[in-house]
């Protein structure tokens, strides 16, 4: 008897974490497959996005400059902070779960015809996403790639322009452990004769010799394009075309304007294409939003939200909050992997932070709190124990948070980081309402 299929979206995922023994599984040729029996194709010019960091800001630029420009977009990003239909987005709204039905199915059907083909939990859901955008009548599509580029899900799709952001060590049992082998697997989005967009101010030298030896139309940030500012605005010029006077992105951090500055590349490269005027990339630039990117929620204490989850994204993240200027006393909410490089995130940030609250996360690949605390007490230890910092831990982000937020004085600062799984936990019931307690003092 024939067992039947899933009715709702948690249903479907639920089935697509039991398929395949690896939650990671590199290699294309059994999504290739599967998007091959699907018919899976792009009418419409697509824009891949990789890099270590920095590609959920760039796909939401784009996004927002495109849609102020008239386009119907689609963007697919991971992984989501709360909904899992926030991975997928057409015409600037989140699909919904009852959209996503049809294409999971779809994606079942194509799986089992003939000789079954074993899909990982992320390849299942990309292909599901990438055939309902495909089928969405779009204008254009920016797709995030989810680890690496070359062996991803997400490039079965040929790209038109691709994007290459910082690239960092990070996923290093998969991906290589240096920078130049991270760099190479990032390289495989690119394709013959299409421009690639590097935006990373020091990439590895191995992107760069990946373009030239397939021939990619190569546009180096420094080279082909570049960015200049002061306190008020900053300008952006590149091959034969020019912004200036520019108000400063909505996405706060210094790290916003190289990002910014791809982000402008891909638009300039594509423009025979995608035709944007300077009004839609002032005004995109200007409304765009991207929750948990250095995302600060008003109020007493302020409250900083990051997905930063490794050294080089905690580094953007403690150089952003000292540009915040002065609070009395930093509380700190971290949860975070196990396979990161726990000891260089800790020690970036370290010396700003005045209370820790370590938290559990509801994941098997999570550190555990207790671990995080022991960390932090190791990297204390070596370096000679000289600032007495307390620390507590919690079962689960939200138990931190409110701890911290009985904690802090109003003029305090509260950041929440180290996973989209700690920034998803306190943002599931909706943007925290923190200075409640302090309206009346």
């Amino acid at each position: 008897m024939k067992t039947p299929l899933p009715t709702t979206l948690d249903a479907w995922l639920a089935h697509c974490e039991q398929l395949h023994p690896k939650n990671i599984e590199m290699g294309l040729d059994r999504v290739r497959e599967v998007a091959q029996r699907l018919s899976l194709r792009f009418d419409s010019p697509v824009i891949t996005v990789a890099g270590t960091n920095g590609k959920g800001s760039t796909c939401a630029m784009l996004e927002a400059v495109l849609l102020q420009a008239g386009y119907r977009t689609g963007v697919y990003t991971s992984p989501h902070l709360v909904h899992f239909e926030e991975r997928c987005r057409v015409h600037g709204e989140s699909v919904t779960a009852e959209a996503l039905l049809p294409h999971f199915e779809a994606v079942e059907v194509a799986r089992l015809q003939g000789e079954p083909v074993s899909l990982s939990y992320f390849e299942f859901t990309t292909l599901a996403i990438l055939r309902c955008l495909s089928m969405s009548g779009l204008e254009v599509a920016i797709l995030e790639v989810g680890l690496g580029g070359r062996l991803d899900a997400v490039n079965v799709v040929d790209t038109d322009c691709a994007v290459i952001t910082s690239i960092d060590l990070d996923h290093m049992e998969y991906l290589g452990n240096d920078r130049e082998t991270i760099g190479l697997e990032k390289a495989g989005i690119m394709r013959t004769g299409r421009p690639v967009v590097v935006s990373d101010p020091v990439p590895p030298q191995s992107v760069l010799d990946r373009a030239l030896e397939i021939g990619a139309d190569l546009w180096r940030f420094g080279t082909d394009f570049n960015f200049s500012g002061d306190k008020q605005q900053w300008g952006w010029a590149g091959r034969g075309r020019r912004y200036s006077g520019m108000a400063y992105p909505a996405l706060r951090g210094a790290n916003q304007l190289v990002n910014a500055s791809g982000v402008l590349a891909a638009l300039t490269a594509l423009r025979d294409r995608l035709p944007v005027t300077a009004q839609a990339v002032r005004n995109g630039l200007a409304m765009v939003e991207l929750p948990g990117r250095f995302q600060i929620v008003p109020g007493q204490p302020n409250l900083v939200l990051d997905v930063a989850h490794n050294p080089h994204s905690v580094a953007a993240l403690t150089a952003n909050l000292d540009a915040m200027g002065y609070a009395p006393c930093t509380h700190a909410v971290l949860g975070a992997m196990a396979d990161k490089d726990l000891g260089p995130m800790l020690a970036k940030i370290g010396p700003l932070v005045d209370r820790w609250y370590f938290t559990d996360l509801p994941t098997p690949r999570a550190e555990t709190a207790a671990g995080l605390q022991a960390k932090w007490h190791a990297l204390q230890m070596a370096a000679g124990g000289r600032r007495e910092v307390p620390t507590a831990t919690f079962r689960d982000p939200m138990a931190a948070l409110n701890a911290a937020v009985a904690a802090a004085d109003p003029a305090d600062r509260i950041v929440v980081f180290g996973s989209f799984f700690t920034v998803g936990g306190v943002l599931k019931d909706g943007i925290p309402r923190l200075h409640a307690k302090h309206l009346d003092a």
